[in-house]
């Protein structure tokens, strides 16, 4: 049984960023700055009350005598009583005999096109510290998007104003960008342990190197951009923020409401819609909350029972980064057009240049994780950087087509149908077939494409874009 040291790094990044924000304010109200006081302490305390009651609701403790640990939870002690709590159970570990013990079956990874599957005795014990460990997964994810990422963009905007980093600032600084960079990772992880359930995960070290190097730069220049631009432009943020936070609140929403599905009712059996619609509203607001810094590895979907989409969509990752980086590149340049005095220290181009190369680094990082080192990669139906290739040529087709010179003059020519060899019809049953198993990748279906300039259509291929591909295909000029 492995050391639950996931746990200690959750209790003591949760400890240590509340410390160092509790000093901080401290600092503040000796100051007179009330209102950074009280920001500071607002994106201290608002997380750690959500961290206690999603520890609370995850081993449901409300439906169970333990007054002493609700009164802890109540004081914002929780984690650290869970965590000593899930060393004394490891601790216990081969003392006492188990008066019973479960079997579970998991797969291993396919190698030379077969997976077997293998079974093995989960005890009493350990299942307990299984829950423990997928509920600090899960606070890890809360503490760093709902406190820890707030709370870095506000001391650095504080450090910006103010022309200098105190030693408190920068040590809670330090912690939040740890934080974060810690929760992201938790969120890959958790993300692929659901989408794979039904198989052995073994998540390698250079897998952990790739995720913590592509999302410390991509957090790191978000939070910097951000800060530039509400230094500058400080009515302009506000707008800034609240899209970006409506629209990805309320995108799970709208596929739910277009999916027609009942509402989900299997998420608490003692919840009544109200509060479960309360639950639902609190993980779209967490999701919203990760995609404002970074891309959510784990996509919510109201309308599975699980709540979560265990596809994977290349489209949706491809348009999430093109999108952010061009908005990250504009709020650049408007920072660099109404910058102030204070700037002229820094050479403002290259700090510029160096914002947008990280960002590129990120990316770059990304591909290598998705492509190298993700443990289940063998289970992708195709490359990532297959699919981005085709993402980015079906936008460069749409554009190409949306453009008045490549519009057809005069009468359009006749409908041209493509039709399909025998071997590409056996390769899409075989791929039909593929995709009914169980955690299988799959991609959504694109539209197909209307193409409108006839001296291009012969060279143009019938089918989806993301891997669904359809039988019967017919391309009209």
């Amino acid at each position: 049984m492995r050391l639950p040291s996931s746990i200690l790094v959750s209790v003591s990044l949760f400890t240590a960023e509340t410390t160092a924000a509790l000093y901080l304010s401290s600092t503040y109200r000796s100051a007179g700055d009330q209102i950074w006081q009280g920001l500071t302490l607002l994106f201290t305390l608002v997380p750690s009350v959500l961290v206690q009651l999603t520890l609370t609701f995850i081993h449901r403790d409300l439906s169970r005598d333990r007054p002493l640990v609700l009164l802890l939870h109540i004081l914002q002690l929780g984690p650290i009583v869970r965590c000593l709590e899930a060393f004394c159970i490891y601790g216990s570990v081969g003392r006492v005999e188990e008066p019973y013990v479960s079997i579970t079956r998991k797969k291993q990874m396919p190698r030379g096109g077969q997976s077997e599957a293998v079974e093995r005795q989960v005890g009493q014990a350990e299942g307990k510290l299984f829950t423990h460990r997928a509920a600090f997964a899960r606070t890890s994810v809360i503490q760093a998007f709902l406190g820890s990422a707030p709370q870095l963009t506000l001391q650095l905007y504080i450090c910006v104003l103010q022309q200098g980093v105190s030693i408190g600032r920068g040590t809670l600084m330090v912690i939040s960008l740890l934080s974060i960079v810690y929760g992201a990772l938790r969120c890959n992880i958790l993300a692929i342990k659901i989408k794979y359930d039904d198989y052995e995960v073994d998540v390698r070290p250079m897998a952990y190197l790739c995720i913590f190097l592509w999302r410390s730069f991509e957090i790191a220049t978000r939070v910097v951009v951000l800060v530039l631009f509400s230094s500058v432009l400080q009515l302009w943020v506000l707008p800034v923020v609240l899209l970006n936070f409506l629209v990805f609140f309320l995108y799970p929403w709208i596929l739910f409401w277009q999916s027609h599905s009942p509402f989900p009712e299997n998420i608490e059996k003692t919840l009544t819609r109200v509060g479960t619609t309360i639950v639902l509203c609190l993980l779209t607001f967490l999701y919203a909350g990760i995609n404002m810094f970074c891309w959510s590895a784990v996509q919510v979907k109201l309308s599975d029972p699980d709540l979560i989409n265990k596809s994977q969509n290349w489209y949706r990752m491809a348009v999430y980064y093109m999108v952010r980086f061009v908005e990250n590149a504009s709020l650049l340049l408007l920072w660099y057009i109404y910058k102030t005095d204070f700037y002229k220290l820094f050479c403002a181009p290259l700090l510029v240049l160096q914002l947008l190369v990280a960002y590129a680094i990120a990316i770059f990082f990304m591909l290598v994780f998705y492509q190298f080192c993700h443990p289940c990669r063998r289970l992708f139906s195709s490359s990532m950087t297959q699919g981005l290739w085709n993402c980015s040529s079906l936008l460069c087709l749409m554009c190409n087509s949306a453009s008045p010179q490549n519009r057809p003059m005069g009468k359009s020519p006749g409908p041209i149908t493509c039709t399909k060899s025998a071997n590409d019809i056996a390769h899409d049953t075989a791929s039909d077939t593929t995709d009914d198993m169980p955690n299988e990748t799959s991609y959504d279906m694109l539209n197909d494409t209307i193409y409108e300039n006839a001296n291009e259509m012969g060279n143009n291929i019938c089918g989806g874009i993301n891997g669904d591909i359809n039988h019967s295909v017919s391309c009209n000029a």
